[in-house]
């Protein structure tokens, strides 16, 4: 028999603040990459990066339909990472401003 486990919202929250202070005890490129090979799968790391992509080239003025034609990204991804880009808690926009 399996005995699941229910994580209160303290437990939940503690979690997700372990997560990403994990993420910003990395050091260099290759820690992240390590990190984040270990910890996605192959098709969670590829959406990432779709996303990535997708938010620059929309925050460059391309539309949603040149987006597609580029990326092969589909529209409602397209169209929830342009809600985030400009709803959002600002991290795309912030992430874009430091890479660019």
């Amino acid at each position: 028999m399996k005995v699941e486990r229910v994580f209160s919202r303290k437990e939940e929250k503690e979690t997700e603040e372990k997560l990403y202070k994990a993420i910003v005890s990395l050091k260099n490129l290759d820690e992240c990459r390590d990190f984040f090979s270990d910890i996605l799968t192959p098709a969670e790391l590829q959406s990432i990066k779709d996303r990535l992509i997708v938010a620059d080239l929309l925050d460059e003025g391309y539309t949603y339909r040149e987006v597609n034609n580029i990326t092969g990204v589909s529209l409602t991804t397209i169209g929830r990472v342009s809600r985030f880009l400009s709803d959002g808690s600002g991290g795309y926009s912030l992430v874009l401003k430091r890479l660019n």
